[in-house]
């Protein structure tokens, strides 16, 4: 007899891919309030971050913006299209899929340009999605592929849980929440933290909300019926196996300690918020 999922997981930490359970806790994550401190609250933009002592890399932020004239499956649209991604998401450097687990689970490679003087960092996910009426959810964490070992040109990072979730929000609007617990694999200095909570996050919801206003028409004209994410048998991507999978554990990574970096050195182009 199999051993239910959570008792399995309590044996040690296997890849699995994220059942109700999982989607329902982080739905309540993203909706509750209690333990959140509020960072930033400005114009339909509010940041939390969750109770570690600000000197602790590892943070947990959510951010929540409200996108009138955006229609939750739009926006859902927008953060599956990996080529749109291309076109309004300006830190990444790059980001494919690596193969399918299920009809609704993939592994993912994306890396991120990080505010200089800090290096870049990357991340091997398992990617999993669950369309809910007239809501929806992606959620993510980092597994290690033994074809896409850590790079001497990135810092491999660590999601130990990111996601989305997209609420219909009368007609033709939404609400979306953006929740990431991520390990950058070093010594950060605390402006960095600050820096995410202020510039970073509001940056980055407010990019894709424009996104979402643009996506139909830039759809119509690139394969506007190719939507993998909504039609399963379009996807062409090799099978993975969840047994060629490993959780990656961010302690067996290389650990680099930037808490010496100053934000004076810090390009122009990161101040914009």
């Amino acid at each position: 007899r199999s051993l239910p999922a959570a008792s399995a997981r309590a044996l040690g930490p296997m890849v699995y891919i994220p059942d109700d359970s999982d989607f329902s806790s982080f739905r309540d994550q993203c909706e509750s309030l209690e333990g959140w401190h509020c960072r930033y609250n400005k114009a339909g933009v509010t940041v939390w971050s969750q109770g570690q002592e600000e000197n602790c890399t590892v943070q947990k932020i959510k951010t929540r913006i409200s996108c009138k004239d955006v229609p939750a499956e739009t926006l859902y649209d927008v953060l599956h299209d990996t080529h749109y991604r291309k076109k309004w998401d300006s830190n990444m450097i790059e980001t494919y899929d690596i193969g399918r687990l299920t009809v609704n689970a993939d592994v993912g490679y994306y890396s991120w340009k990080c505010p200089s003087p800090l290096k870049n960092r990357d991340f091997v996910t398992l990617r999993s999605w669950l369309p809910l009426g007239n809501d929806y959810m992606i959620i993510n964490y980092s597994v290690k592929h033994p074809k896409y070992p850590p790079r001497k040109d990135f810092v491999r990072a660590v999601s130990l849980q990111t996601g989305y979730l997209i609420k219909a929000n009368g007609a033709g609007a939404c609400v979306l929440y953006y929740l990431t617990q991520v390990d950058p694999r070093g010594s950060l200095p605390k402006w960095v933290v600050n820096r995410v909570s202020q510039f970073v996050a509001p940056k980055a919801m407010k990019k894709i909300y424009k996104a979402g206003l643009k996506y139909p028409e830039w759809k119509r004209k690139h394969d506007p019926g190719y939507k993998p994410w909504v039609y399963p048998e379009q996807n062409t991507l090799p099978s993975v196996s969840l047994t060629e999978l490993s959780v990656q554990h961010a302690d067996s990574l290389e650990n680099i300690d930037e808490t010496g970096l100053s934000e004076d050195h810090l390009s122009t182009s990161d101040h914009e918020a």
